[in-house]
C-alpha cells in the first residue's frame, strides 16, 4: 500500500480487528475508514486518502462477520449503543415520526401515498432536524423498494449516471421504481440537476430531494416541474417534549438513567424546533452526570453545559431574506418594537451592518421619503459612524436610526413618482426635448429656435412662473401625485 495508508489482510489473527473496524464503519463515517468486499487493486491505494483505513473482506470474513450476532448476543446492543443518541432514536416507521402531521397524518398526502403503494417525485423542503432524511428512509422501507441515496455535497454528475445505470437495472416488469433520495439538492449545479431531468421524465426511479432552501431559487425549473414540493415545518414544543419522554421510555442508554424534566424551556429554546439538537442536548446532558445520579434537567443546567445559543441564521440563505424583510416592513408599519427586534436578530446572527445600514438608507427614501427629508440624513450619518466605530458599538446608531424611521410619519411619493416615470419612459420612448428647453451655446442652435421662449423663473414674483416642461405628447401627464403628510406640496 502507499505510504501513509496500511492494509488490514483476512488472515486469522487479523479477523477480529476486521469486526471491530466494520462496526466502527456502521458508528459513524467520521473514523475515516471505508470497508469494501474484493481484493486490493493498485487503482483503489491510488486514490485512498492518507491515514485511511482500507479492509479488505474475502466472501469467507463477509460471511462469519454475518454471525457475529448469533455468536456474541450482546454486540449488536453494543454497537448500536456506540451510535450517537439521534442516529439511535432515528424513526423506523410513520407510526414513530413525530411532527409533520399534515404530510403524515391521517389525511395526509404522503401517507395517502405510501398507502396506496404509488409515489411520485417530490422534493421536501424545511429546516435541519425535521425529518427529511428520516421520512424518505420510511417511505423506502415501507414501500420496499431499492433505495439509492446521494449527497449533493460529495457526489457528481458521473456518480448521477452510476445510479441511473444501477437504477434501470433494477427495473423489471411490474416491480417497483427505485427511490433516489438527493440529500441538500440545492448544493447540485445546474448541469447535476439536469443529469436527472430524462431518468425522472422516463419513470427510471422515483426522485426525493431534500433541501433546506427554497426550491424555486435553487432548483432549476424543469425539474421543480416533475416534481411535487413539500413544505417540512419545524417541530412544535408539543413535539419535541413527546420526542424526549419518547427517548427516556425507549432508548437503550437513556432508559437505564434517572431522567426528570423539571424545566424545559431552555431545552426547547436552544433546539429551535430542531429534533436533532434536542437529542444532542439531551445526550450532552446524560453524559455530564455520573453513573447513578439523577439528571435533574432545569433551565440553568442547560444554560451552563451549552454556554450561548447560537441562532438560525443564514447570510446567503432565505432567512437572510425573510428577516430583513421583516425589518423593513415593521419600520414602513411604524412599529418600533418589532424593528428593533428584528434588528436585533440579524446582529446576534451575524449579519454584515453595513448590509443593515444601506436597508435603512433605501427605507428612509422609500418609505418615510418627502414625509421627513431629515430621515435620510439621519439614516446616512447612521451608516457612516457604523463603518467608523464597528462592532459591538456600531448596533446603537443603528437602533437610533431604526428607531427614528419607524417613528416618523411616512410617505412614498417620491418612490411612486420615479417608478410612474420609468415605466412611461419605457412605452414611450426617445421623446424629442422642447426647443424652448435647450440650451443654445452656438449662434446656429439660436437660429434653430433653441432656447427661444424660455422664461426664467427668478425673474418673476415667487420664483414661479408656469410654462411647459414636458414633451409636447405628454403635456398633460402626471407622475408625482403629494401625499398629505409630504413636507413639500405640488404648485
Amino acid at each position: 500500500a502507499p505510504e501513509g495508508r496500511k492494509r488490514v489482510g483476512c488472515n486469522p489473527s487479523c479477523m477480529m480487528v476486521s469486526v471491530w473496524i466494520r462496526s466502527f464503519v456502521r458508528v459513524s463515517a467520521t473514523f475515516g475508514i471505508k470497508v469494501y468486499q474484493g481484493k486490493f487493486s493498485k487503482n483503489t491505494a491510488k486514490h485512498t486518502p492518507k491515514r485511511h483505513v482500507y479492509v479488505a473482506f474475502s466472501p469467507q470474513v463477509v460471511k462469519f462477520l454475518c454471525r457475529v450476532p448469533l455468536i456474541c448476543p450482546n454486540f449488536a446492543i453494543f454497537v448500536s449503543t456506540m451510535q450517537p443518541l439521534a442516529e439511535r432514536m432515528r424513526p423506523r416507521t410513520l407510526e414513530d415520526y413525530i411532527g409533520q402531521q399534515h404530510l403524515v397524518g391521517p389525511n395526509g398526502v404522503l401517507r395517502r401515498m405510501i398507502t396506496s403503494g404509488r409515489i411520485s417525485s417530490f422534493i421536501l423542503w424545511g429546516p435541519p432536524g425535521v425529518g427529511k432524511t428520516t421520512l424518505a428512509t420510511i417511505i423506502a422501507s415501507t414501500l420496499d423498494v431499492p433505495f439509492f441515496t446521494l449527497s449533493a455535497v460529495t457526489s457528481g454528475v458521473k456518480d448521477v449516471r452510476d445510479v441511473i445505470e444501477k437504477a434501470k437495472g433494477t427495473n423489471f416488469f411490474n416491480t417497483a421504481r427505485p427511490i433516489l433520495f438527493i440529500d441538500e439538492i440545492h448544493r447540485f449545479s445546474k448541469s447535476q440537476q439536469d443529469s436527472l431531468l430524462g431518468a425522472v421524465e422516463q419513470g427510471v426511479f422515483t426522485l426525493i430531494g431534500a433541501t433546506t432552501e427554497n426550491p424555486s431559487f435553487e432548483v432549476i425549473r424543469p425539474l421543480l416541474s416533475r416534481c411535487q414540493v413539500y413544505t417540512l415545518n419545524s417541530l412544535t414544543k408539543d413535539d419535541l417534549l413527546s420526542l424526549c419522554r419518547r427517548v427516556m421510555e425507549k432508548d437503550t442508554v437513556l432508559r437505564k438513567q434517572s431522567i426528570e424534566l423539571k424545566q424545559t424551556d431552555a431545552l426547547l429554546r436552544y433546539s429551535g424546533g430542531d429534533a436533532r439538537k434536542l437529542l444532542n442536548i439531551l445526550e450532552l446532558l446524560s453524559e455530564s452526570v455520573q453513573e447513578g445520579e439523577t439528571l435533574e434537567v432545569t433551565d440553568t443546567l442547560v444554560a451552563e453545559r451549552l454556554q450561548q445559543n447560537p441562532l438560525a441564521y443564514d447570510k446567503d440563505g432565505e432567512m437572510h431574506y425573510d428577516i430583513i424583510s421583516a425589518f423593513i416592513k415593521s419600520i414602513r408599519g411604524s412599529d418600533p418594537d418589532a424593528a428593533i427586534y428584528w434588528l436585533a436578530r440579524m446582529i446576534e446572527g451575524g449579519e454584515d451592518p453595513a448590509f443593515i445600514a444601506r436597508r435603512l438608507v433605501i427605507s428612509a427614501s422609500e418609505d418615510i421619503g418627502l414625509a421627513n427629508p431629515n430621515a435620510l440624513l439621519l439614516a446616512n450619518a447612521a451608516f457612516d459612524a457604523v463603518q467608523k466605530i464597528g462592532w459591538p458599538e456600531g448596533r446603537i446608531p443603528l437602533a437610533e436610526a431604526t428607531v427614528y424611521l419607524a417613528t416618523s410619519p411616512k410617505s412614498n411619493s417620491a418612490y411612486n413618482a420615479i417608478n410612474a416615470a420609468l415605466q412611461n419612459v419605457r412605452h414611450t420612448g426617445n421623446l424629442p426635448v422642447p426647443l424652448h428647453l435647450r440650451n443654445a451655446p452656438t449662434q446656429l442652435m439660436s437660429e434653430l429656435g433653441y432656447s427661444d421662449g424660455y422664461k426664467y423663473p427668478h425673474d418673476y414674483p415667487g420664483h414661479y412662473v408656469k410654462q411647459q416642461y414636458m414633451p409636447d405628447e405628454l403635456r398633460a401627464t402626471a407622475f408625482f401625485t403629494p401625499a398629505e403628510t409630504d413636507k413639500v406640496q405640488k404648485r
